[in-house]
């Protein structure tokens, strides 16, 4: 599969797998999410203490509402209607664009951003763009926190290249299998440093009985 027919296929299977993500998510049958992660990008989150958040990637968004509940104005967007739909009918401000849109025409999702998340959300292979066009939407000194599955977690070979998740064990419903884009740190930190930022922030939640990487958490300045 090429990298254009991948990419694809991951925005096509997040409109597949919408309802059953947003019952996974919600009842909090996803394990790692529920020990680890979720509150690891959250605190990372408010420790910035923003005024301004765009969730890039906010699927059914449940970070979103989290930033409310503690008085932080936040706008999710997201390329998949029905996550879009999910996330708005449980209250928010949401906005569905592509990241292709959101690259053509980043100002859609608002401007002066003090923080961008991309919790888990940036899958793709070309993810320089998507970054160059945030950080034009983004106050001076604005930050990126970006949480992705920790190397470790992921499993060998250890390079750059797609892979599939199958969804086993997260929860009841029908998956589709989806692509994604695995990257080393060192090609995280060199795709970040080409987008114009400038890493502060390295964490690796982990799973708190066993002990086990479950995320990379990275915090990046923009300059």
């Amino acid at each position: 599969m090429t990298g254009h027919a991948a990419a694809a296929r991951l925005l096509d299977s997040w409109q597949d797998n919408a309802a059953a993500w947003t019952a996974a998510v919600r009842s909090g049958a996803i394990e790692s999410r529920r020990l680890a992660t979720d509150a690891a990008v959250l605190d990372a989150v408010l420790e910035r203490q923003p005024g301004k958040v765009l969730d890039l990637g906010c699927g059914e968004g449940w970070l979103v509402r989290a930033l409310a509940e503690r008085g932080v104005a936040a706008v999710g967007v997201d390329g998949a209607a029905p996550l879009v739909e999910a996330a708005a009918q449980a209250g928010g401000r949401f906005v569905r664009l592509s990241y292709a849109e959101l690259i053509a025409a980043p100002e859609r999702c608002g401007e002066g951003f003090d923080l961008v998340a991309a919790n888990f959300a940036l899958l793709e292979e070309e993810i320089g763009p998507l970054l160059a066009a945030l950080h034009g939407i983004m106050s001076a000194d604005g930050w990126l926190v970006v949480q992705t599955l920790h190397p470790l977690a992921a499993g060998p070979p250890y390079e750059d290249g797609w892979r599939t998740e199958n969804f086993s064990g997260f929860g009841e419903g029908t998956w589709a299998p989806m692509p994604w884009y695995f990257r080393t740190l060192g090609s995280w930190l060199g795709v970040l440093r080409e987008a114009g930022f400038a890493l502060q922030v390295l964490r690796e939640p982990v799973h708190p009985q066993e002990a086990r990487p479950l995320s990379l958490l990275m915090g990046a300045r923009a300059i």
